[in-house]
């Protein structure tokens, strides 16, 4: 079977697919500081590696290829489809299009741009007018813009796992926390005690259970 065949070796697809994305996550973010660039840069690495291996050239399959085919002889690993392999291994026989892992995918996926698509308009505004952001979806954590990446990232974790992204997202979970802890310095620098009383009132990365009325911005201030 030859690479083309197979679903493999288009790079045309491959690069269209990585540059769809990651322009699509520029639209919602549009980086401005250095925290931005860097948080992106690396979201964007992730994704080029994604699609290199998911239309370009199926590496982890050829490595692993020798015991997935001892262990799950009945999968035709030099298939397209064989790359959604949770689904191999878990068994689902269906189009893997339709499998629980590839439909989490999306929920991941979507919920990561749709936080990313609410939380920059508010940031933006913030920064225009040289304030804290701590309306909206900033009233319940203080970096939605990390977690939505995290959750973009899991999302394709799940839907087309490689040994590259497996090694990096940890990595990248690691360094978007780095980033958040370097953001926050920065804050504390600029805004002081505005600062202090936002990071205790809310969290950084998963919001608390509401118990009473958000406070507005102009309630905060």
């Amino acid at each position: 079977m030859h690479a083309s065949d197979a679903g493999y070796g288009l790079w045309l697809l491959a690069a269209i697919n990585a540059a769809f994305f990651i322009f699509f996550a520029w639209s919602f973010y549009k980086p401005l500081t250095r925290w931005d660039w860097r948080g992106f840069g690396m979201f964007s690495a992730f994704v080029v590696a994604l699609f290199a291996e998911m239309y370009g050239f199926p590496l982890t399959l050829y490595v692993l290829g020798g015991w997935l085919s001892a262990n799950y002889p009945q999968v035709n690993w030099l298939s397209h489809d064989a790359g959604h392999l949770l689904e191999m291994w878990f068994g689902w026989r269906a189009n893997p299009h339709f499998g629980p892992f590839h439909i989490a995918s999306f929920v991941f996926i979507g919920g990561g741009f749709w936080l990313l698509s609410t939380a920059w308009p508010v940031l933006y505004r913030a920064q225009r007018e040289g304030r804290l952001a701590r309306e909206g979806v900033y009233a319940r954590m203080r970096h939605p813009q990390y977690v939505a990446f995290v959750l973009v990232l899991t999302g394709f974790l799940l839907q087309w796992p490689t040994l590259l992204t497996l090694v990096s997202y940890p990595v990248l979970v690691w360094a978007y926390a780095r980033l958040a802890r370097r953001e926050e310095r920065d804050c504390l620098s600029r805004f002081g005690e505005d600062y202090v009383s936002y990071m205790q009132e809310v969290p950084a990365f998963i919001p608390r259970r509401r118990r009473g009325p958000v406070r507005s911005a102009g309630e905060a201030r």
